[in-house]
């Protein structure tokens, strides 16, 4: 790994090591980043620097963007997850500026974590493709553990509608979902 990307991904994971929220024990953030860079080397062995780092800064400092800011309902959700994706791009860029990326390799790390192109721009879908996979992985028990089986159902769908047909299909691969779940993925 080259002194520039580690330097970047170091920024990332020093910021998100503040995040006052826990998950196993360690900063939310922090543990989603490594999660994401986990999930981003298996599923993408060979994805570019700006990709990598768009995954580890997927959800860099995520907690100063209260969701409770927002209205509530489906407006002020959409609402708070643009001024996210904007904010972790903001971070993402200013450290990989720093660090002396060219402003091709900085852009599209925003254009990915804005997720501007998504099922047009193959970097953009690897990493939803990515994001998918974590939430499915580590973050998706915990939530259909709160949910109704109508609202779970909604997300899977609305989660399964954001794949790539190539990470639909290692999804029914790799995990085992009731028929009802599995369905979504299936088209």
């Amino acid at each position: 790994m080259s002194a520039q990307k580690q330097a970047v991904l170091d920024a990332i994971d020093a910021a998100n090591a503040n995040d006052p929220n826990q998950d196993e024990g360690r900063p939310a953030a922090l543990l989603y980043g490594e999660r994401m860079s986990a999930e981003l080397g298996r599923l993408f062995p060979d994805a570019s620097d700006a990709l990598q780092i768009a995954a580890r800064g997927q959800h860099v400092e995520r907690w100063k963007l209260a969701r409770s800011e927002y209205p509530e309902g489906r407006v002020g959700y959409l609402s708070w997850r643009k001024a996210q994706g904007e904010h972790h791009a903001d971070v993402v860029m200013g450290l990989m500026t720093r660090e002396g990326y060219d402003s091709q390799q900085v852009e599209a790390a925003g254009r990915m974590l804005r997720k501007q192109g998504i099922k047009r721009d193959a970097e953009v879908q690897a990493l939803e493709d990515v994001i998918c996979f974590v939430f499915l992985k580590w973050y998706f028990q915990p939530f259909a553990a709160k949910h109704s089986a109508e609202k779970i159902q909604s997300i899977v769908e609305k989660t399964a509608r954001k794949m790539s047909p190539e990470g639909r299909a290692r999804v029914l691969n790799e995990f085992d979902l009731p028929d009802h779940l599995a369905a979504a993925f299936q088209n």
